[in-house]
């Protein structure tokens, strides 16, 4: 099974941000939603940070030198498009010196209520040998930021993977660990919910996070 780090476990600010997240009257200002998503995500590069490798660097001060444990990895961070743009600016906040990636994915809907996902786009750097952060805001069945992951493996296999999600569901969480167990990779998400619609919807969740980020679109 692949690691899974919940932080909405731990009492801290962040469930302040994931609770604001969620709140359907603080929801209605898409800017504090976008910036939520983005603070959120500095959060977790900050976690996602102590599992780099570092090594010693002596800086020099005015004064003298200090000695430095620094990281010596940039990670390339991936998003999907476009609800998962505020979540990867919050990454980017951190790891500036990131490289990118992009993937546009969408759920391809029919008339009988099923549904496919579909990529249409995807943009990246080389990826052997790299740490590889994918973030997504919502991970409901899991299967946008699966084949994300098998999109980008054209740009070659990362030494390490790290998929990160804001709220996701229990179903999501485990078809992810079924379908990566021989990958070397960590699931991070912040709050899990239970129930998950005949429509592939999140309850209690939040709803859809890029129409609150960025304004409703029409049906596909």
């Amino acid at each position: 099974m692949k690691s899974v780090r919940y932080l909405g476990q731990e009492n801290s600010l962040f469930n302040t941000f994931i609770s604001e997240l969620r709140s359907a009257e603080i929801q209605k200002d898409s800017m504090r939603f976008r910036r939520n998503l983005e603070r959120i995500g500095e959060i977790f590069a900050y976690e996602i940070s102590k599992e780099l490798e570092v090594a010693d660097q002596e800086i020099v001060t005015p004064l003298g030198i200090a000695n430095m444990k620094l990281i010596q990895e940039r990670p390339v961070l991936a998003t999907i498009l476009r609800a998962g743009l505020p979540l990867h600016q919050g990454f980017l906040n951190y790891f500036d010196d990131a490289d990118n990636a992009f993937i546009s994915a969408y759920r391809k809907h029919y008339r009988d209520g099923s549904f496919e996902i579909q990529v249409d786009y995807m943009s990246a750097p080389q990826l052997d040998d790299r740490i590889l952060i994918i973030s997504d805001p919502m991970l409901a069945t899991g299967k946008s930021m699966f084949l994300a992951y098998q999109e980008l493996l054209a740009n070659g296999v990362p030494k390490h993977t790290h998929l990160v999600s804001s709220i996701a569901s229990v179903q999501g969480v485990e078809y992810l660990q079924s379908k990566l167990s021989p990958v070397n990779c960590t699931i991070w998400v912040g709050a899990v919910d239970e129930e998950l619609t005949a429509q592939s919807y999140i309850v209690p969740g939040l709803g859809d996070a890029g129409d609150l980020a960025y304004g409703y679109k029409t049906s596909e």
